[in-house]
């Protein structure tokens, strides 16, 4: 935890004046308890970015390509991240998240399964909603808006950009075990995908990389 907070630190004050990062909606963030963090996913880069949520230690489904060098397995398994398959039913990464959810901690997976691109959400996995049902917490999507304009999939170099980020309200669930029915997952997949194309096509629009308006009221709900 106090790798994870350390970490958090040295990357996340010097891209607030770099990326001139905006963060609205915090007050959506539950104080405690467990809940999943559904990202919008454009670049690499929203991982840490995604970490403006909360200062509690978000426990992120990571890919096993990040884990292949000795460094990166180092690095992610002291941030506390969960190494994942994502070509088959991994049944570990499975296990692993459950745990962190039993134990109250926050878990963060992007429901789009990897990096996409456009302004328009795309196909969501079925994953957080089972999860979420199945261990009735909350779902808390997040847009993050501008991060394709920095690093882009397939680019090297980054490039500066402004960035926000737009945390929805939490969608409730109510689980425990044996809710596996098809159609309440289908249900919640579909609320998650409104909602996290409602906070995406915000913070879109705030970071300048829509030319879409943005309202006033958005600017009395932000905080920095």
């Amino acid at each position: 935890m106090t790798f994870y907070r350390w970490v958090r630190a040295i990357l996340l004050t010097p891209f607030k004046a770099i990326f001139r990062v905006r963060v609205v909606g915090r007050e959506h963030v539950p104080k405690d308890g467990a809940y999943i963090v559904a990202p919008s996913h454009r670049s690499i880069f929203d991982i840490p970015f995604a970490a403006y949520v909360t200062r509690r230690r978000i426990r992120f489904m990571a890919k096993r390509e990040l884990f292949t060098s000795k460094l990166g397995r180092w690095l992610f398994q002291r941030l506390g991240a969960i190494e994942v398959e994502r070509e088959s039913t991994d049944r570990a990464a499975l296990r692993a998240s459950r745990a962190a959810l039993d134990a109250g901690e926050p878990l963060g997976i992007f429901p789009e399964g990897t990096r996409t691109s456009g302004p328009k959400i795309h196909e969501l996995y079925d994953g957080v909603a089972y999860l979420a049902l199945k261990h009735g917490v909350p779902i808390l999507p997040v847009g993050i808006g501008g991060s394709e304009q920095i690093l882009p999939s397939g680019k090297v170099f980054p490039r500066f950009h402004r960035v926000a980020i737009v945390i929805g309200p939490p969608i409730a669930t109510e689980g425990g075990e044996g809710v596996r029915r098809r159609s309440d997952v289908a249900r919640v997949t579909r609320i998650l995908h409104e909602q996290l194309q409602a906070c995406f096509d915000e913070a879109q629009a705030l970071a300048g990389a829509e030319p879409s308006p943005v309202e006033s009221a958005t600017e009395a709900r932000e905080h920095v």
